[in-house]
C-alpha cells in the first residue's frame, strides 16, 4: 500500500539533572533492544535531554533520521519543563512512557522516580496545551514500553496520515438518501483537504480514457482476480477504463497533499449514464488502501482509511442492513455459541469489499438496481459487483462521525463475523458484537449515526479509541456491557 505513510519511530531519553543520567540513557538502551526484539524499527538519540539546549540537539539528531513520530522516554523522573518544549517543538505525533523500577537490589543508586515524573510531565504538557499519546498505564519495564510503542506505531500512522490526506468526492448524495450528510467543516479542522466535484467532472474524464492504451493489461490482472468467478467478462472493459480514471484524477489532483481518498455518487444516473455499477473498482482500489466510499459518504471514507492505517490492511463499508432470521440462529446454534439472536446482524454492500477479505466471490449484477433500471431484460448497466461471502474472522466496527452543528463524534465496537452462509446477496456476512442490541439502540440510533459503518478485519478497538482522543473527540462510543448502562437506558426494562 503506498497510500498509507511509513512510521520512522525515533525516541528520545530525558533525565532530571539531579540524577544520573546514565540511569536514563541505560534505560532508554534496554528499550530500543526490546522494540527490536520485536521487529519494531526504532532510531534512537544519543542525545538525553536534561536541559533547553539538549532539546535542540535532539530535535536535529530526529530530523537527519527523518524520524516522523516520537517517543519521549522518561529513563527518570525527567525534566518537565525541557521534555514538553521536546514534544512542542517535534513536527509530529508523541508518545510519552516512563520506566518502571526493575529490582529490589537496586532501589538507593538505581532509582529512577519515573513513576512520579509522569505526572509532572503531564501537568507541564497541559501548560502547552499539548495532547501526546499516553498510554493507558504509561509506566513499565523495557518489553512492556516495546509494546506500547507497537501500539504509537499504529496511532501515529493514522495522525500523519490525516495530517496529509485529500477527500475527493463526486456528485451529491441523493435526494432520498440524506442518512451519511454531516459538514465538512470538521474535517478542515482535523486538517483533511475536501475537493468536491460534479459527476459531469468524472463522466469527461472517463470518456477521455476510452481506448486508454493500459487497458488490455488491466483487464488481464482482473481476470486473474476473478478467476472462475468472472461471470460478465464483457464488462471488465468498462470497469478498467473506469479504475484508471480514477487512478489518473488522484495523481493528478492530489495537490499539496500526500494520500487520497475516494466518495462517489454511485447511483441512480451513474448506471444509465456510464453503463455499469462501480463496486468492483471500489473494491480493487480498497484492496490498494485507497478507499472509495459508495454513496458520497465522505465521513465513511474517512473512516475506512482510518481504518486502513491502524491495520495496514484493506477496509471496507458496509451497511449495517438486516436482522438475522431466528430459524437461521436456531439451525446454526453451534456457530452462534455465546451470542444471543439480538447480537447478531447482517453486515450488507452491493459488492465493493476486497476480495482478499471474502470467503468467496464472484462477479455479477446488482439487484437493487436491476430491479430498478431493467427488471424485465438481461443484466446490462447493473454489472459490476463483487459479491460473496465475508470472511468470518475479527472484526472492528468503526466511524468517525460530524454532527449537524459540526462536532465529532465516534464509536467503536469489536466483534467477528460468523461463518454461516447469509443466504442472501451482495457482499455480505453475519456480523457479532456483544450486547448490539442495545448498541444499536442507545449509540447508533440515539446518537444519530448513518447506516454506514466502516470494518476493520481485526481486534483495533484500542488503536482507533486512543487515537479519536488524540483527535479531540470527546464523544466516543463502544459496546458496553450489560452491566454498564448507556444514558437514558430505560433500568426498568
Amino acid at each position: 500500500m503506498n497510500n498509507i505513510p511509513k512510521v520512522k519511530l525515533g525516541v528520545v531519553s530525558v533525565s532530571r539533572d539531579c540524577f544520573p543520567v546514565e540511569l536514563s540513557v541505560e534505560r532508554r538502551k534496554a528499550v530500543v533492544r526490546a522494540c527490536t526484539q520485536k521487529n519494531l524499527e526504532i532510531f534512537e538519540a544519543c542525545t538525553a535531554v536534561e536541559n533547553e539546549k539538549d532539546v535542540l540537539k535532539a530535535l536535529d539528531e530526529l530530523k537527519q533520521a527523518e524520524v516522523n513520530a516520537l517517543v519521549v522516554y522518561l529513563g527518570n523522573f525527567g525534566p518537565e519543563g525541557p521534555e514538553a518544549l521536546l514534544a512542542q517543538k517535534f513536527n509530529g505525533p508523541v508518545m510519552f512512557a516512563a520506566a518502571a523500577e526493575e529490582t529490589e537490589n537496586n532501589l538507593i543508586n538505581g532509582r529512577g522516580d519515573a513513576y512520579c515524573g509522569m505526572l509532572n510531565a503531564s501537568y507541564s504538557l497541559a501548560l502547552r496545551k499539548l495532547n501526546p499519546y499516553i498510554p493507558e498505564y504509561p509506566v513499565g519495564t523495557a518489553d512492556e514500553i516495546a509494546d506500547m510503542v507497537k501500539d504509537f506505531e499504529n496511532i501515529a500512522r493514522i495522525l500523519l496520515g490525516i495530517s496529509k490526506l485529500k477527500i475527493i468526492t463526486f456528485g451529491p448524495r441523493p435526494q432520498d438518501f440524506l442518512a451519511c450528510n454531516a459538514p465538512i467543516k470538521s474535517l478542515f479542522d482535523l486538517g483533511v483537504e475536501v475537493m468536491e466535484n460534479s459527476e459531469l467532472d468524472l463522466f469527461e474524464a472517463f470518456n477521455k480514457h476510452k481506448d486508454d492504451p493500459r487497458i488490455p493489461a488491466l483487464i488481464k490482472e482482473m481476470e486473474q482476480e476473478l478467476g472462475g468467478g468472472n461471470g460478465y467478462p464483457g464488462i471488465l472493459p468498462k470497469l478498467a477504463q473506469y479504475e484508471l480514471t480514477l487512478k489518473d484524477w488522484a495523481e493528478a489532483n492530489k495537490g499539496a497533499s500526500e494520500y487520497v481518498v475516494f466518495a462517489n455518487k454511485c447511483w441512480p444516473a451513474f448506471q444509465t449514464q456510464f453503463g455499469f455499477v462501480p463496486c468492483y473498482v471500489n473494491s480493487r482500489l480498497a484492496s490498494m488502501g485507497i478507499p472509495v466510499a459508495c454513496e458520497t459518504d465522505i465521513y465513511g471514507a474517512l473512516s475506512e482509511y482510518i481504518i486502513t492505517c491502524a491495520t495496514q490492511m484493506p477496509a471496507t463499508l458496509l451497511d449495517i442492513n438486516n436482522s438475522v432470521p431466528k430459524d437461521m440462529y436456531d439451525n446454526n446454534r453451534k456457530e452462534f455459541e455465546g451470542y444471543s439472536l439480538t447480537d447478531l446482524f447482517m453486515g450488507f454492500h452491493c459488492g465493493n469489499t476486497p476480495a482478499c477479505q471474502m470467503k468467496n466471490y464472484s462477479m455479477k449484477y446488482q439487484l437493487i438496481m436491476r430491479r430498478l433500471l431493467e427488471p424485465d431484460k438481461e443484466p446490462d448497466i447493473s454489472r459490476g459487483t463483487l459479491e460473496g461471502a465475508i470472511r468470518p474472522g475479527e472484526i472492528t466496527f468503526f466511524r468517525l462521525q460530524s454532527t449537524a452543528d459540526s462536532q465529532l463524534k465516534s464509536y467503536v465496537a469489536e466483534g467477528e463475523i460468523i461463518d454461516v452462509d447469509p443466504k442472501s446477496f451482495g457482499g455480505i456476512g453475519i456480523f457479532a458484537i456483544k450486547e448490539m442490541a442495545r448498541f444499536y439502540r442507545h449509540v447508533l440510533i440515539a446518537r444519530r449515526y448513518p447506516h454506514h459503518g466502516g470494518v476493520a478485519f481485526q481486534h483495533v478497538g484500542k488503536i482507533l479509541f486512543a487515537t479519536m482522543k488524540l483527535l479531540g473527540v470527546e464523544d466516543v462510543a463502544f459496546n458496553q456491557p450489560a452491566a454498564m448502562l448507556y444514558k437514558d437506558e430505560n433500568p426498568f426494562k
